[in-house]
């Protein structure tokens, strides 16, 4: 049975004020410390520790980039609303950012984490305002979707798309890093928005 790459997937490695020089496409994946980006990105790699999950929120400050069978480029953005640090590192950190998601001619994608029983706040839309701005494709991911028995996910279904004017099925992937829910689906996505909609292995 063939599935939606990837077949391999490895970490390149993690920095401040530099990114690794590519041609390939890049996604980049941003949510809130607690989010659950690094199981997410474990659960889409088919790997269980390539992406370090800490326990303590806001622990990671860097971009991480992983390469997914030579093909494209995984960014890992670091997580905003708990971490504990100074206005001039957040600020450092914030720069960064910008001038990555500004000046990163590779880059096709934007994939933008919220959990499910949060829903979309103001950084979310301010990340989605970014999207339209610099003209990056929009990837809405909805995860924790195992946290929440069926009629209370589906009603935070309803009200999640009701805020943002989109289709439920449509408009957002359902994620669940336990199950691995909406795995599929996210890959469809990345391979359409980076030209690689062939990809697939044994």
């Amino acid at each position: 049975m063939k599935r939606l790459f990837p077949a391999r997937a490895t970490f390149i490695g993690s920095f401040v004020d530099q990114v690794p020089f590519s041609t390939l496409p890049d996604v980049v994946f941003a949510g809130r410390s607690n989010v659950g980006k690094s199981s997410l990105l474990n659960s889409a790699m088919y790997r269980k520790d390539l992406v370090k999950v800490s326990q303590t929120p806001g622990r990671t400050r860097l971009l991480s980039w992983f390469d997914v069978d030579a093909r494209l480029r995984l960014c890992d953005l670091p997580g905003y609303g708990y971490a504990k640090v100074g206005g001039g590192e957040q600020l450092a950190w914030q720069s960064m950012i910008e001038t990555y998601l500004q000046k990163r001619e590779v880059l096709r994608a934007l994939a933008i984490l919220v959990d499910v029983r949060r829903g979309f706040e103001e950084e979310e839309l301010l990340l989605l305002r970014t999207c339209h701005q610099w003209k990056l494709q929009p990837i809405l991911i909805v995860t924790k979707c195992d946290q929440l028995k069926s009629n209370a996910l589906f009603n935070q279904k309803v009200a999640i798309a009701k805020q943002m004017g989109g289709d439920i099925k449509r408009d957002f992937i359902w994620y669940s890093s336990k199950e691995h829910d909406g795995r599929d689906e996210l890959w469809k996505r990345i391979a359409g928005f980076t030209g690689l909609s062939d990809a697939a292995v044994g």
